[in-house]
């Protein structure tokens, strides 16, 4: 898959995820969770994708390594700017990234 198309796809489900949680459960304005949402992907998505570039036999374990980095980073790079619900910012890292992470699984399968 095309790394426009990935970022494409991080994007479109993970965003949503981001703006829902932080609108309703933070309070921040539509336009400014929409924005950390895109922020989080911009600052993770193309250290991740290289990360992975050209993982061989061990994609799997990497993937998975990845994976676990890109949630936490999102999530701290969310409570480096809101300040409170840790929890709460960590478990929508989460979902977000493991529904982007299986999006981008089904995708790579249809893809290819």
């Amino acid at each position: 898959m095309p790394y426009a198309a990935a970022l494409v796809l991080t994007v479109v489900v993970e965003v949503p995820v981001y703006a829902i949680v932080l609108t309703r459960g933070l309070g921040w304005s539509w336009r400014g969770a929409v924005l950390a949402g895109l922020a989080v992907n911009a600052l993770t998505h193309p250290v991740a994708w290289w990360l992975l570039s050209g993982a061989g036999a061990d994609y799997l374990p990497r993937f998975a390594a990845v994976e676990c980095g890109v949630w936490l980073v999102e999530a701290l790079a969310l409570y480096a700017v809101a300040r409170r619900e840790a929890g709460l910012l960590a478990l929508t890292a989460l979902v977000a990234n493991t529904a982007s992470a299986l999006a981008g699984v089904a995708a790579w399968w249809a893809w290819t």
